[in-house]
């Protein structure tokens, strides 16, 4: 078969990225080749992996707690632990403490969706409420935090954009499903996953310009980089529907037949790209390959386990090893060898086989078991964007070299990554969490005349700052840094560095003799960014030092 030129903006942003979206791709010395294999482009395949399984487990979660599906708690499981694998990834960039303030701002946001997907099952308006006002909650601290830990390279606003579309497209998934309009719901499913690789691709270029010694100066958004993420998406995203296609119909579920449409679009989307590499000829070679014994096999094969039909599911299985063999044929022909077809062939046994094994866990009742072999399975296709992109770019480096850079003389000193600090209260609780370590205060955070106040001294103490008291003028002095702070108690005016300005509400002293100062304006005067929890009166406050 005679292999065509590639196109690759075929691959490399029409498939990912929305009109618009695409941000101009970073240069590199004109005599370099180009490569998928970078530490940039590693962290953008790694995030690639974590949000995207992120997405399509909240999906899944939500809806099986809506039916309540007998594998609805291994499904919300399956989503926690994903929140938890993000923090080794969060640790070595921030920081312990960093990795912790992550752990429990992104699982809160987990409970929260669970939650409100058992409101609507209840029918409990209030309920509701309350699981929306915490999913708006998370927007706002956890863009915060972004913005904090990425000094500012990702603005809190834009932050806030794009988890605020996250959060709105999960919600529209789960809302065209409770209404039964399966096709929509998997119409958005298709939108929103997308979304979240538009999303790794900011973080992680946020991440590699902050911290470039890192990741030795390499970015995650060159033209190799996308062909490795769009490449990862559509695999990911097949596996994804896939294994719950697999599972709707094993139980008859109403939406099956809409899954089995949605993983038509997959196919679809995949046939335009391999046309962009071998042609219309290709393109239907591939379809064929695909379509009767991947995708069909697949539904087969659930047919088979479920008549319980042994000679039915040994001869599934024989068309499954001949696609692995044909098609892994296919890649080594069409790369020129670059992707050997032995190696391609081996990865997509590997694949069938965790596809099997996690559809006959979940046939068997072991749910926990099926979800802990989905997401392995998960995590191991995004090897193919790895090994089939090099394969293309080693093959076509022309198309994907990105324009030359005039490196700056003198180089600048790259900036080092800041460390992380967390502060967190509770109104009317003793509790003082900076960053790992816990306290308790003599006192607690209040709210008065509408407005929260803080122990001056605790917080003050807290970050690392010195708390004295002057009998003379009874003003309490905190030196923070380079910084000196004077507060009088009942008055509405305070000293920075020896000039008097006004304080938007006056300092208190509460009933244990401890001075209470607004949390907004200490926050502001101290530079930190603060979050305030309104459902349980949770206080957090993050800078970076």
């Amino acid at each position: 078969m005679k292999i065509k030129k590639l196109v690759a903006p075929v691959l490399s942003l029409t498939l990912l990225i929305p009109a618009g979206m695409a941000a101009a791709a970073p240069v590199h010395a004109a005599s370099m080749k180009p490569t998928v294999n970078t530490p940039a482009a590693d962290l953008r395949a790694g995030l690639d992996q974590l949000l995207s399984e992120h997405f399509a487990l909240a999906v899944v979660a939500m809806t099986k707690a809506y039916e309540g599906s007998k594998d609805a708690a291994a499904a919300y499981k399956a989503l926690d632990q994903n929140a938890i694998d993000m923090g080794p990834a969060i640790e070595s960039l921030y920081g312990k403490a960093g990795a912790d303030e992550f752990e429990r701002i992104f699982r809160a946001h987990n409970q929260a969706t669970d939650e409100f997907a058992k409101a609507v099952k209840m029918n409990n308006a209030d309920a509701k409420k309350a699981a929306q006002a915490k999913v708006q909650s998370f927007v706002d601290e956890f863009s915060s935090f972004l913005a904090t830990a990425t000094a500012g390279n990702l603005p809190k606003e834009a932050a806030a954009q794009a988890l605020r579309l996250h959060e709105d497209q999960v919600q529209m998934v789960f809302d065209e499903y409770v209404a039964g309009d399966y096709k929509d719901a998997y119409s958005k499913y298709r939108e929103g996953y997308k979304t979240m690789f538009v999303i790794s691709k900011a973080l992680s270029t946020a991440i590699a310009k902050q911290m470039p010694d890192k990741f030795n100066n390499t970015t995650p958004d060159t033209k190799a980089a996308d062909l490795r993420s769009s490449l990862n998406a559509l695999v990911s995203e097949h596996v994804a529907l896939s294994v719950l296609q697999m599972q709707k119909q094993l139980d008859g579920s109403k939406d099956s037949d809409a899954l089995i449409s949605t993983e038509a679009m997959n196919t679809a989307d995949w046939k335009a790209a391999i046309s962009s590499l071998y042609g219309a000829a290709g393109a239907d070679g591939f379809e064929k390959l695909w379509v009767t014994n991947h995708i069909n096999a697949q539904s087969d094969y659930v047919n088979a386990v479920k008549m319980n039909d042994a000679n039915a599911e040994a001869a599934v299985k024989s068309r499954i090893e001949s696609f692995t063999k044909d098609f892994g044929a296919f890649l080594g022909t069409a790369t020129n060898g670059n992707l050997p077809a032995a190696a391609a062939t081996e990865a997509l046994m590997k694949h069938e086989g965790q596809i099997q094994a996690a559809f006959d866990q979940y046939a068997a009742g072991n749910y926990d078991g099926a979800y802990a072999t989905d997401r392995e399975g998960f995590k191991f296709v995004f090897g193919v964007g790895q090994a089939l992109g090099n394969a293309i770019v080693t093959q076509y480096p022309d198309k994907f070299m990105d324009a030359p850079v005039v490196t700056p003389t003198p180089t600048p000193t790259p900036t080092p990554a800041p460390e992380m600090t967390t502060v967190w209260m509770k109104l009317n609780s003793k509790q003082l969490k900076v960053n790992s370590s816990t306290t308790q205060m003599d006192t607690t955070p209040v709210m008065w005349n509408g407005m929260t106040y803080i122990p001056l001294r605790f917080l003050s103490e807290g970050i690392g700052a010195t708390v004295s008291y002057d009998k003379a003028t009874k003003g309490i002095w905190v030196m923070a840094g380079s910084d000196k702070l004077g507060f009088w108690a009942g008055k509405d005016t305070f000293s920075l560095n020896g000039v008097n300005k006004k304080v938007s509400s006056k300092v208190v002293i509460d009933k244990n003799g401890r001075t209470l100062v607004p949390l907004r304006f200490i926050a502001e005067t101290l530079n930190w960014n603060v979050m305030f929890n309104s459902s349980d009166g949770s206080i957090t406050l993050t800078s970076t030092m």
